[in-house]
């Protein structure tokens, strides 16, 4: 008999990507670079539109914490319009299902909802978990890793981007190997991590 179980429950750990999803961390450095690429120049005005979000958010953050739904609008919304994703040749979801038949000896179909998608044509270009501001960043990675798993040409090259409002990190799949960039803090003193941030988005969107 086949079991039917959330994706939010069934994986959330990195050694079950690894038994029923199939996926393992990469050891090759050159596997995602593209984070690292020789990256877009922003405008004056997007980098005054982003300094504006980096304001909102830490005085939203000042009272305490903020949910999902306060972050996709403080923050992601305006990064997401920057990027252009907002724009043809892109369509873009919210609350996506999905599902994938778990590997191992146990039949199982994981579902889920993703929480925000990028589309061109068939081809997932950027898939954003968010999560409330307490939420670690590596508890959301194999729930993320999971929904990556579920893209239909696995052959194909996808782009993912966690973020709990304070912190930012991209992830690349390909076949079953997966890996994962540095990490961008919002609250940085020194400079505006939400400029690399846009950068990234704006590259792996052109990249297709």
């Amino acid at each position: 008999m086949i079991r039917s179980l959330a994706i939010g429950e069934a994986i959330t750990t990195f050694r079950q990507v690894e038994e029923k999803l199939g996926l393992t961390l990469t050891e090759d450095s050159q596997f995602f670079t593209e984070w690292m690429a020789e990256l877009p120049t922003l405008s004056e005005a997007e980098q005054a539109r982003l300094d504006q979000v980096r304001r909102n958010y830490l005085y939203q953050i000042s009272d305490g914490i903020l949910l999902e739904e306060t972050i996709k609008m403080v923050v992601l919304s305006p990064l997401l319009e920057l990027a252009g994703f907002y724009q043809a040749p892109y369509k873009f979801r919210t609350e996506v299902p999905v599902e994938i038949e778990a590997e191992g000896d146990n039949a199982e179909i994981l579902r889920g909802r993703i929480d925000a998608l990028v589309l061109q044509g068939k081809l997932w270009i950027v898939l954003i978990e968010a999560k409330k501001t307490t939420f670690d960043l590596e508890l959301a990675i194999p729930q993320t890793l999971a929904y990556m798993a579920a893209h239909p040409e696995p052959e194909q090259p996808l782009y993912g981007m966690v973020t709990n409002g304070s912190s930012y990190l991209f992830i690349k799949t390909l076949d079953k190997q997966y890996g994962i960039s540095d990490l961008f803090a919002t609250r940085s003193q020194y400079r505006n991590n939400l400029y690399e941030v846009l950068r990234i988005l704006k590259h792996l969107g052109r990249l297709i």
